[in-house]
């Protein structure tokens, strides 16, 4: 059971990320340099993008981490921590299927 449960969650964080990274990589077109705004805005929009592009390299990553869990979820080591080999509670893989450490070795 708990194996379905897990792989399950699974398949929905990686859903919501890649909606995610879509929605970043739109949001993180250039900015076109475009008289009808100001400098002050373009500036802000600037950032916005910076900010934008941060968070896809994030999801991006958290999607590549989801994907290597869903290929681990039926070896013997899977659910283990791998600094300290000791089991990660349940609770922590259904929060964040993508986390490899127990909430010890994570800090």
């Amino acid at each position: 059971m708990e194996v379905d449960e897990i792989k399950q969650k699974i398949e929905e964080e990686i859903a919501k990320t890649k909606l995610l990274i879509k929605d970043y990589k739109e949001q993180s077109k250039p900015v076109t340099l475009d008289n009808s705004i100001g400098r002050i805005s373009r500036m802000d929009a600037i950032n916005n993008k910076s900010i934008t592009e941060s968070a896809l390299r994030q999801a991006e990553l958290k999607l590549s981490k989801l994907n290597q869990a869903m290929d681990n979820l039926g070896k013997p080591d899977f659910g283990l921590c791998i600094k300290c080999k000791q089991p990660i509670p349940l609770g922590r893989i259904l929060l964040m299927p993508e986390s490899n450490r127990c909430v010890n070795c994570a800090r």
